[in-house]
Parts: C-alpha cells; structure tokens; sequence
C-alpha cells in the first residue's frame, strides 16, 4: 500500500463521510432540541400536578403576567383614543394656558379645590376649558384674600354655567370696588405724606377713614358670598316663578307712592325695589334708602345714585337717625327678621311714622321653599340649609301678633307664586347660597349630587313660594 499522504485530499474521503465538526454540531442540535422538549413535557406534566392540587403555578403565574401587561397595554391605547378624542390639556399644557406651575397645579388638586377632569391609570392629569374657568376663579379669590379652605367652599359649583356667570358678574364689581379703594388709599396716603413733609399738623382724621379702607378690604370675602348669595337667590325667582307680575313689581303696588310723600326702607339693600320700578315713582316724591352694609348701598347708588329723588345713608334698624314722625312710610322688606332685638326696630319704625303712615314689612312663611329642604335631606339627612327658621322670629304665621304691640291697624296680603323648574343649576346655585352645611357636606360629593338633583327635576320640579307683606298702621 502506498503513502497515504501522497493520496490527493479529494479521493482520501469516502463517499458517506462526514466530517467530525458537522457531527458535533448536529449531535448538539438533537440534544439541545431533546433537553427542551422535555422540559417542556416536565414543566407540563407538574402544572398538570398542581393544577390538580388547586396550587398556583410557575407556568400559570407567567400566563397571567401576560394577561395583565395586554390588559394594561390595551387600557394605555384606550386611554390615548379617549385624550385624542376629547379636547384635554396636559397638566403641563394646562399649566402653561394659566400661566402657573405644574407644582401649583397638583397642589390644588391634592388640596380638592381643582380636581382633572380625567385621570389615566398611570396617574397623568389631562384638563378641560372648563377648568380653565375654574382655575380662573381659584387664581382671582386667592387674589382677593381668600383662604384655600374659603376657595374650596365658594367654587364648588363654579363650573356650572348659571353660578359662573352670577360668580363673574360679582368678581368684576369686587375689582371695581378694590380699585376704587386703593385708589382712595393712595390719596390718604399721599396726603399724609404731603403734611409730614411740611411739618404741618397732621389730619387724623383722614388717618381713621384710611385705616377704614384697610378694614373694608378684610371685608372683601363677606361681600363676595352676600353678593353671590343674593344673585342666585334673585335668578331663581326671576327666571322659574309662574306669576307674571314679580316680587317688587306686586310690593310697589301695595306700596303706592304719591307725590309729596317721604319714604324709608330700610335693608334697602341693591335697591332693585326702586330700579325694577321707576316708572311708578312719581317725581315730586322723597325717598330715603337705607342698609347696614356699605356693599349694598354702594350698589344701590350705582343703580340710583344720579336720580334728585334717592338719598342713601347707612344705619342699623334698630337705631333709626330721625326724628318723631319724619315719614309717610317705611318699609321693611324680608328684614325684620335680622333685626335684633326685633320690638326696638319695631318700636323705631313707628317712631318716625306720621300718624297714619304705613309700614310695609315683607316676609315669608313656613312651607317656603320646602321642596328644596326635602330634596337636600333625601340626598343626606344631614344637611340644613338655615341653621334657624327665621319665620319663627317674623313670619307670616307670627306677623301679626308681633305688630300688633305697635300698631294700630294690621292685615296680611300674601303674593300667590310658585317656581317650576326641570334645569338643575340655578336650583342647585340656590341651594348653595343658603347659611348652612350644606357646602361643607357636599364638597367631596358635589357630581354625585348634581346628578341627583337632575335626576329630580327632570320633567319638572315645583317648588312652593310662600311670601307676603304686612300692612300696619298708626
């Protein structure tokens, strides 16, 4: 036999030979390949097992891992559909739109004054143009001097169209007021500077009406909620009451001035008794009006202040500036119920009457409103709207009585009115005006509450107006 290593490469293999390396390979292939399968088979056979024993899984904790992260997956997509579809902003958005920090935007929402509209899963904020409106109070209240916990209360309801537009009405006259103010403030100022610089004597005088300034300023939040109060109160009876002839259209009438004639009201307040009235006031006539808030009456000679007619001038009920007999007639309208005590501002009342003058003392009695009190206390029994009755001091059931320890001549007239309403906001602004809990017991449950009420007045909700005046004379 010859060298084999002379043997070219090509005729030294046989025809079924196979190279060591392709074997090697092939052999892993096969084992890896046979090692998986049966851990497979393994893995399926023990989830059998357990499963038999009711005992979670390996295999069944993966699955439902997976399931989740589809779900989750298939939430985020949705969500995304649901923020593309509806015009949200981002928080950062948002932010930037009111020209404030992402910081303050979740402070207020960690505070529950202005909570997103809509929320992900992931916990990203996306807010509305109507937040925007809210956010827009929030920013001008803080602006104001109020606290948070103040802010909370007053906008529950602000995205509401009918308490937005009473809240704005009363906001613009709160910043023409402020204006008025400062502007006041920085001539005193400046007058007291001028006199310091001349060492002239200084006018004190002038010191005490700025420090009266400074204090009207503090008062800025009760002005807000008597103002807002007032407006929606007004709304309601304006827009939903069944008698054609309102409120102080029927009081003028029991009223019937005369020329020559002196009149005083007291509790005056926006003086809308004679703005809603003009044209059955006659010319040659006196009229006193008369409020213990300086708010009021400075809205009422905003509306009367330019007619010879009116003279405004503020003072409490119970202590009336004039002398024996200055007035043909007083009137009281839904007032002598604040006064306090009630018998001395009755007493002053007919003191300034000439004999045979007239007051006209309006109120309301029990079954006023009733519906509302009953729906609130169906929604949670634990809500007051007033925390007294304020009928019980002087009311249409008690009125007379009460005159008759003053007054000569006494009779009721009452005015027949109701309200029908099937729109839940001005119902539900009204609610919100009242002076009890009602705004701190819905705070946390004010959506569910505007549903409830919608749900009530869907197709029509009356509501029972039980009011009138008195007639009493010297």
């Amino acid at each position: 036999m010859g060298n084999f290593s002379e043997i070219p490469y090509e005729t030294k293999r046989p025809a079924d030979f196979v190279p060591v390396r392709e074997i090697s390979l092939k052999f892993l292939h096969w084992k890896n390949n046979s090692a998986g399968m049966g851990h497979v088979i393994l893995k399926k056979a023990r989830t059998s097992a357990a499963k038999s024993r009711g005992e979670q899984t390996e295999y069944g904790e993966h699955s439902k891992l997976r399931r989740i992260k589809r779900e989750k997956t298939g939430q985020r997509r949705t969500e995304q559909k649901e923020v593309d579809r509806m015009e949200y902003y981002s928080s950062g958005e948002f932010a930037g739109k009111a020209h404030v920090t992402q910081r303050t935007i979740r402070y207020y929402d960690s505070k529950n004054i202005l909570k997103p509209t809509y929320k992900t899963g992931a916990g990203a904020r996306f807010y509305t143009d109507e937040d925007l409106a809210k956010l827009q109070q929030i920013l001008l209240l803080k602006y104001l001097g109020f606290s948070l916990d103040d802010i909370r209360e007053i906008t529950l309801a602000s995205a509401d169209r009918h308490f937005l537009l009473d809240s704005l009405l009363v906001q613009r006259k709160l910043v023409e007021e402020r204006a008025e103010t400062m502007h006041a403030m920085m001539q005193a100022i400046d007058s007291a500077v001028e006199a310091l610089r001349g060492k002239e004597a200084i006018d004190w005088e002038s010191m005490l009406e700025l420090i009266d300034m400074t204090a009207m300023e503090r008062s800025l939040k009760t002005q807000y909620q008597n103002a807002t109060n007032i407006a929606s109160r007004i709304r309601l009876h304006h827009e939903y009451s069944i008698n054609p002839v309102g409120w102080f259209p029927w009081v003028m009438e029991q009223v019937r001035p005369e020329e020559e004639m002196k009149i005083l009201e007291i509790g005056c307040g926006n003086g809308a008794l004679w703005s809603e009235n003009e044209s059955a006031v006659p010319e040659q006539i006196e009229i006193t009006l008369s409020d213990i808030s300086d708010g009021m009456l400075r809205d009422a000679k905003r509306a009367l202040g330019k007619d010879r007619r009116f003279h405004f001038r503020r003072f409490d009920g119970t202590k009336i500036p004039y002398k024996d007999g200055s007035f043909d007639i007083v009137i009281a309208n839904h007032v002598l119920f604040y006064c306090d005590p009630l018998e001395q501002a009755l007493e002053e009342c007919a003191r300034v009457l000439r004999p045979g003058g007239r007051l006209i003392a309006g109120t309301y009695g029990a079954a006023h409103m009733r519906e509302v009190t009953s729906l609130v206390q169906e929604f949670n029994p634990e809500i007051v709207l007033a925390a007294e009755h304020l009928y019980d001091r002087f009311g249409l059931e008690n009125g007379e009585e009460i005159l008759r320890r003053h007054f000569r001549e006494v009779s009721m007239r009452r005015y027949e009115d109701a309200i029908e309403i099937a729109d839940a906001e001005p119902l539900i602004a009204y609610i919100l005006s009242c002076h009890g809990n009602q705004n701190r017991l819905l705070l946390d449950r004010y959506k569910e509450f505007h549903e409830f009420v919608a749900q009530k007045v869907k197709g029509g909700f009356h509501i029972t107006k039980d009011a009138g005046i008195f007639v009493a004379s010297r």
